[in-house]
């Protein structure tokens, strides 16, 4: 089988039910979710760290459930029935964040990202994540699309936000406060 198939070497490419631009608002979201993919691979890479084996894990389901989005963003007609993500993936992250956040020292101002290579990746992961939000967000202004990516995209950066604490907390480094932030954290 070949990898390259030419029917993209005019601009278009194929979505679920039709042809598009490859500069479409649609191939735009889901290459965004791609590229955050990229990135949760990447992070975890770096997770050899017998401390970061539950993490781990938690990543490589991310990654599978990042592939459903982009599927549930590339449907040109609204097909409830075939979707593949759900509300209950939302609600495990917000069980993900929890416990995270239970280990976690407590914050009271916005924190610089950084500390560790991984926490640095993770808030690159976080970054990415809000990207494709916004894409997806944009992209179910002009057509209907499953309401649950958007939901999970916006509890995924909240967990990539308290992983990368984690993955230093973990490693004995602090989190760096941005010294001009007010309190905005309530503990």
């Amino acid at each position: 089988m070949a990898i390259y198939t030419r029917t993209g070497d005019k601009g278009e490419t194929s979505v679920i039910g039709g042809r598009v631009g490859k500069d479409d608002v649609r191939i735009e979201a889901y290459g965004t979710i791609d590229e955050l993919n990229c990135f949760v691979g990447q992070a975890r890479s770096l997770m050899e760290d017998e401390n970061l084996a539950d993490v781990r894990e938690q990543l490589l389901e991310i990654q599978h459930e990042l592939f459903d989005c982009g599927a549930d963003l590339a449907y040109v007609e609204i097909s409830e029935t075939k979707y593949k993500v759900k509300s209950e993936m939302a609600e495990r992250l917000e069980g993900w964040i929890d416990s995270l956040e239970e280990e976690n020292p407590k914050i009271e101002r916005f924190i610089l990202p950084g500390g560790n290579q991984l926490s640095s990746i993770l808030h690159i992961c976080r970054t990415v994540c809000r990207r494709a939000e916004r894409r997806a967000v944009t992209l179910g202004r002009s057509v209907d699309v499953n309401p649950e990516v958007v939901t999970y995209l916006n509890r995924l950066s909240d967990y990539f936000f308290s992983l990368a604490r984690a993955a230093n907390h973990r490693t004995g480094i602090a989190d760096v406060e941005y010294v001009r932030s007010a309190k905005v954290f309530r503990n």
